[in-house]
């Protein structure tokens, strides 16, 4: 890797293209009983289509706050987000709720599946908030069932699968909706070893697939399979590292 020390703002190394997407100068604040938190103090960055990135840093640097706010969970107290040249920043809860359903893909260290919901119709879920019909919904579910070697347990529910075959539902159901960003937050943190790196190995094979892909880690190793490391300390970006050309 290599590294390039930026301690407040960074752009990302860029071609023609412009980016996917731009953070210019946000700033995410909160009260805390009479203490002002700044989880996110003055971050400028561009990540373009295509690119895999890691965000690290220390429990309290920020890292989580910037996932949600990419994720469209969040929204900057100041500053510009754009998704492809749209802000988004400043929209309401259903504009927001809205972009999430069509543009983002989420992968979460705990899985989030339902429990009474079936493989098939766990992968299947954003679709019907989609307003897919039924037979539609299923056959796409039964391709990434299939996509994410799970096709002999389409009617099995959560509690019948291993850590590492919950873990791939939850990659399925995030590309069910064909979305623009995938955002892994800790993907591998619930896994073994072994159970991790197949799970990496299938965010590398998406990654090659042009999709561009944000993860959340604590774990060296695990962000080696990225081409950037965005590395966070105090709600500042304190250096970014690209994989060596």
């Amino acid at each position: 890797m290599v590294a390039t020390n930026t301690p407040t703002t960074a752009k990302a190394p860029a071609g023609n293209d412009r980016p996917l997407i731009s953070l210019d100068d946000v700033h995410r604040t909160y009260v805390m009983g009479t203490e002002l938190v700044r989880a996110l103090d003055g971050v400028t960055i561009d990540i373009h289509a295509g690119q895999f990135w890691a965000i690290m840093g220390p429990s309290g640097s920020g890292k989580s706050t910037m996932l949600n706010l990419l994720g469209c969970l969040d929204r900057p107290t100041r500053g510009r987000y754009l998704i492809a040249d749209e802000e988004v920043g400043g929209l309401d809860d259903d504009a927001l709720s809205n972009i999430r359903l069509r543009r983002i893909g989420f992968i979460f260290q705990s899985f989030n599946l339902i429990p009474q919901l079936t493989v098939r119709e766990n992968i299947a879920l954003p679709l019907y908030y989609l307003g897919w019909d039924h037979a539609a919904s299923e056959k796409r579910a039964e391709e990434l069932a299939d996509r994410v070697g799970l096709a002999d347990r389409l009617n099995h529910r959560p509690a019948e699968l291993s850590g590492g075959q919950q873990q791939r539902v939850a990659v399925a159901r995030s590309l069910a909706n064909d979305p623009t960003i995938l955002l892994a937050d800790e993907p591998t943190g619930n896994l073994d070893t072994s159970t991790g790196h197949q799970i990496l190995d299938l965010l590398s094979e998406l990654n090659q697939q042009d999709r561009t892909i944000v993860m959340v880690t604590h774990e060296p190793d695990v962000a080696d399979i990225t081409s950037h490391r965005l590395h966070m300390l105090d709600g500042k970006i304190d250096r970014i590292e690209t994989a060596a050309s």
